[in-house]
């Protein structure tokens, strides 16, 4: 330092006096030199450190950070405004249908499943009593009296099968019904309080529901009337059959042959 200063000295125009000061200078002028190569070997260092691996890590990991404290800084200083949630009768009012619906499709879906269910249990039922009663037509006057009364049991049983099914049927439709006019005024509702989003997926359910019994009562309808028609060929067969035999073997005719169903 006291070499810059005496250097600073020089270049204002100060004038060396006698050979001390000569002296003096020169020895300054040498110190000098030395801090000048010091300062070189010291920045000559420093860029070996900056182009080593480690140091651009080093770099590249303060500058994240650096980042990542930015960035959070800046959130904390953006102000979060809450709104306040619209809290007026209206609202109220409109989101409780909302509810409604909401309850009275999970009604329906529930119902419909039970009910689409009840038909088709019912459907198979009768599709089996359909079979022993063709079986059976196809068997007269080819069977025992005890083989008569065996297949006369079985038939019996499912006819017993077909009429729980059919009672089923009939309760599920009831709730079912239920549904179907709780959907409707819930839908109403809604469309009335303005949610007519809801009022419309609700419509949409009813829709489908409706879809769905309508398809399945039509296999059951569709079921009854083959049953039907096997039993007007069972009382024809048996006329037929009664009419073919000497009215004195009409004793020995099994009891199930004479029987009305």
């Amino acid at each position: 330092m006291q070499a810059f200063r005496n250097c600073g000295l020089c270049a204002s125009g100060n004038l060396f006096k006698g050979r001390t000061d000569f002296l003096v200078a020169r020895r300054n002028m040498s110190v000098l030199r030395v801090s000048a190569a010091c300062v070189q070997l010291l920045k000559d260092k420093t860029n070996v450190f900056c182009s080593s691996p480690v140091h651009q890590r080093l770099l590249r990991l303060a500058r994240s950070k650096a980042v990542a404290f930015s960035v959070s800084s800046g959130l904390c200083a953006v102000p979060f405004t809450q709104q306040v949630e619209n809290l007026s009768h209206e609202s109220l009012i409109r989101r409780a249908s909302c509810l409604v619906t909401d309850s009275a499709n999970t009604y329906l879906s529930q119902t419909t499943l039970a009910l689409v269910d009840a038909h088709t249990q019912y459907a198979k039922a009768l599709h089996t009593l359909i079979a022993l009663q063709k079986r059976y037509i196809t068997s007269i006057g080819k069977l025992t009296p005890a083989e008569e009364d065996s297949i006369w049991q079985v038939i019996i049983g499912q006819r017993v099968e077909v009429s729980d099914r059919l009672e089923e049927c009939k309760r599920f439709e009831s709730n079912w019904m239920n549904a179907i006019h709780i959907c409707e005024l819930s839908a109403e509702a809604a469309y009335n309080s303005g949610a007519e989003h809801a009022c419309t997926a609700t419509k949409t359910n009813l829709q489908v529901a409706q879809s769905k019994v309508e398809e399945i009562r039509k296999i059951s309808r569709e079921a009854k009337k083959k049953l039907a028609e096997t039993k007007a060929e069972e009382i024809q067969r048996m006329a037929e059959y009664v009419s073919s035999i000497d009215i004195n073997d009409l004793e020995d005719i099994p009891e199930a042959y004479l029987r009305e169903d």
